[in-house]
């Protein structure tokens, strides 16, 4: 790999043995996949995927000290991803024993971790760091050290910044250098599209659901979406970033997808139109009865698959502000409908703790928290590793969730009906 001469003298250790190391890691990264260079990291935050204080990542926490010791600290302010626990979240004592005992021991000393090389709180611990209200919103061609897929593939294609699918621990490693290796979707030509996805639906998709059967048909590969501009209203508003936030998740989660183009709406298709698509992308094309194909297939791994759902979380990536007014409305009035004061199964509603504080200022808040649905900053999927908490039947409408837990999945139409029970 051809170095500057800041990079050399970085890995030559002229900076510290420790900063030495991780431009080593860096750089050895970088050969594995052909890079040929490293690119200075531009974006004012970062973002760690590793947020968790799990017993069993404990050398993760060594490799922290080291670099706090060193004074090897990040070059950026950063957030993370959420919280595992929550304790408005239902649990029973032995699943608390269980999370608290032998699941996240090293929660609380890995925060304090987290915030000596740079960690913003309380806010800092969301998916969806890239909210307004959060505030970590990289600018069109920044260069980043990212690792969250959900967040990755955000970045990449509805803010049309440059960030590779990383591992957890070369994101806080590529800040701390301030460099990454160029390859991959930091390159023009790693970012056009190998399909084309014809959308031909007759009403607009459910992001989670097209997301779904476009990451398990591409997998890695980058797809430019024809059709879906028109079920977007053709402009890249807060409704359509929302969409696509669920989307994009559920592109990278049921695939490996870190890179998206959506016909006249994300902005390098604005911008190059066609000529991203490369000339021999293959066709891949979407219409009702394939996207109810691909639900049907889903597996359902409850013990016993009929079973009332105990359970029900909605927010896997963290919801934005207009989704959590809008599923409050929703729940509000067909609970009216159906003549019921509160759900009938327990729900929560997770989001960014910056969205929270905005959401609590406006009239909706009371009337979510008199319909009895929880409110949270948690992580889904970090309190559905808990062995027991898959035993409970949860279901979700994001396939995030549904492809790394025991959760079911279902559409939002769907999952609107179960936690309003029944009309009295």
């Amino acid at each position: 790999m051809k170095l500057t001469q800041e990079e050399q003298e970085i890995l030559d250790g002229k900076k510290g043995e420790t900063l030495a190391k991780v431009m080593e890691t860096m750089v050895r990264y970088g050969e594995v996949f052909g890079a040929e260079e490293m690119v200075k990291i531009t974006s004012e935050y970062n973002h760690l995927v590793t947020s968790f204080g799990l017993k069993a990542i404990r050398p993760i926490y060594q490799l922290m000290d080291q670099l706090i010791e060193a004074g090897a600290l990040s070059k950026q302010k950063f957030t993370a991803d959420p919280r595992p626990l929550d304790p408005k979240v239902p649990a029973n004592l032995i699943e608390k024993l269980v999370f608290n005992k032998f699941m996240y021991t090293d929660q609380q000393n890995y925060e304090k971790q987290l915030e000596k090389i740079g960690l913003v709180d309380p806010d800092g611990f969301t998916c969806a760091c890239y909210l307004d209200q959060v505030g970590n919103v990289p600018k069109k061609g920044d260069i980043l050290s990212w690792s969250e897929s959900s967040a990755v593939v955000y970045a990449n294609s509805v803010l049309g910044a440059r960030v590779n699918r990383n591992s957890g621990i070369i994101d806080i490693m590529g800040s701390v250098v301030g460099y990454v290796p160029k390859f991959g979707l930091l390159t023009d030509e790693g970012r056009k599209a190998q399909w084309i996805i014809e959308v031909k639906t007759t009403k607009k998709p459910e992001a989670q659901l097209l997301g779904s059967a476009i990451g398990m048909k591409v997998m890695e590969d980058v797809p430019y979406v024809r059709g879906l501009d028109k079920w977007l209203g053709g402009k890249l508003d807060d409704d359509a970033k929302a969409y696509l936030k669920d989307f994009g998740a559920a592109t990278a989660s049921n695939g490996a997808v870190g890179l998206y183009h959506i016909e006249g709406i994300t902005p390098e298709a604005v911008e190059l139109g066609d000529s991203l698509i490369l000339p021999d992308a293959k066709t891949y094309v979407i219409d009702d009865a394939e996207l109810e194909k691909v639900q049907k297939n889903y597996p359902v791994i409850w013990k016993n698959p009929d079973a009332e759902p105990k359970l029900c979380f909605i927010g896997c990536p963290h919801l934005s502000l207009s989704q959590l007014i809008d599923w409050t409305k929703k729940v509000d009035e067909k609970l009216k409908e159906k003549g019921r004061t509160k759900v009938a199964v327990p729900v929560v509603f997770t989001t960014a703790p910056a969205v929270i504080r905005e959401f609590e200022k406006t009239e909706y808040y009371k009337i979510l928290m008199s319909r009895k649905i929880i409110l949270s900053y948690i992580c889904p999927l970090m309190y559905m590793n808990n062995p027991l908490a898959q035993k409970v039947p949860t279901i979700t409408n994001s396939n995030k969730l549904r492809t790394y837990t025991s959760a079911k999945y279902y559409r939002d139409e769907e999952i609107l009906e179960i936690i309003t029970g029944k009309s009295k």
